[in-house]
């Protein structure tokens, strides 16, 4: 049974109609939000509405509730979830303490706070006893606690580092930009179904307001689940003296711009999620141009580790920039987590669909051994 009130019917689900799974839900921990997107079709088939999907118990506030997003394919319930306040709609905070890995593995203690919650069902029946079914979806993302205190939206497409020349200090601002041609001309445009595996990803670090005594110097980028530099998956693109097969550098410490590409890919804990999101990081030193081609080598990154003063005077100190959301999308092949599941029983009757195929196969290279 259907809800009247439904903005999606039956028939606009067309193939997508089938009992909801846990991993219906998708999680983007953004920079200034926290945004859910619960695939309605199944909710649907199951019988209720968009208006029966609640946020963390909370009915009556209209900031809370679910938008019906049909301008994807399959169409999604959307709730937004800001950080100015991090118990909005309910959300669970709590805080705690670990030693710092990744970026911040330098550091032996990093708070950190988790936000979760849940988006349960309202069932609609008044009697004794019910056919719908309950579901939940639940959420959690995880950010450093200095993060939330400063209370500050992070730009994923700039930041400033400070320049000491001849002429006294000024402020270069360092951008990221993602592009989708090997020009570095028109800008990356991710559809909402996510990009193809093995797409070319262009990126461009790039320096305003810089004198020409100066040139970009990317130190590593890596991709990462968080979209801030914290305690999460990470996979290099580079590294000094590293960088990834897949990786290509085109033009690093030689003018005001580094570039680079690789080609799109997954993270494997998003496997089961319908689409894949990352983001890029990127650590960056201006250098003089006199120093560039020498810091570059292997042997003035050691000498810099040994905090060498010819290195040091030629380098500035480095900057963290991240780029905005990159979605790659699922691959179209069906496997076993894409479909229904009851109980156990799917194991065990993956299990004699096995044997049956294998008992077909003996059975042939029987008839030609025997013939």
């Amino acid at each position: 049974m259907i809800t009247k009130t439904s903005q999606l019917q039956l028939s606009d689900c067309s193939a997508n109609l089938r009992l909801p799974q846990y991993t219906d839900i998708a999680v983007n921990c953004g920079s200034s939000s926290i945004d859910l997107a619960i695939l309605m079709c199944p909710v649907v088939y199951s019988g209720y509405n968009e208006s029966l999907l609640i946020l963390n118990s909370i009915i009556n506030d209209p900031t809370c509730k679910g938008t019906v997003d049909a301008t994807v394919t399959p169409p999604v319930l959307r709730f937004k979830l800001s950080l100015n306040n991090t118990g909005s709609c309910g959300s669970i905070v709590r805080t705690y303490s670990a030693p710092g890995t990744g970026a911040f593995s330098d550091f032996s203690n990093i708070q950190t706070v988790n936000i979760s919650g849940m988006v349960r069902s309202s069932d609609p029946t008044i009697g004794t006893v019910t056919y719908y079914t309950d579901l939940k979806y639940y959420y959690s993302c995880a950010y450093p606690l200095e993060y939330l205190i400063n209370n500050t939206q992070i730009s994923v497409s700039a930041a400033s580092i400070a320049v000491k020349d001849n002429n006294g200090s000024f402020i270069s601002t360092l951008s990221i930009a993602l592009f989708g041609d090997v020009n570095y001309t028109s800008s990356l445009v991710i559809p909402a179904k996510g990009l193809d595996l093995k797409t070319p990803i262009y990126t461009q670090v790039k320096a305003t307001n810089l004198t020409a005594q100066y040139n970009v110097l990317l130190d590593r980028c890596y991709a990462s689940v968080s979209p801030i530099p914290a305690n999460s998956t990470f996979f290099n693109l580079f590294l000094p003296c590293n960088l990834d097969p897949m990786t290509t550098m085109v033009e690093n410490g030689v003018s005001q711009r580094g570039r680079f590409y690789f080609p799109a890919f997954r993270f494997m804990e998003q496997q089961n999620q319908m689409m894949s999101t990352y983001y890029i990081h990127c650590i960056v030193r201006l250098c003089e141009v006199s120093t560039c081609n020498a810091y570059k080598t292997c042997t003035a990154r050691r000498r810099r580790s040994a905090a060498d003063p010819a290195i040091d005077a030629g380098v500035t100190d480095s900057q963290t920039i991240s780029s905005p959301p990159i979605t790659t999308k699922k691959d179209s092949i069906v496997t076993e987590e894409d479909l229904p599941r009851s109980n156990n029983s799917n194991s065990t009757s993956g299990l004699g669909v096995a044997v049956g195929i294998l008992g077909v196969i003996a059975s042939f290279v029987a008839q030609m051994i025997n013939k």
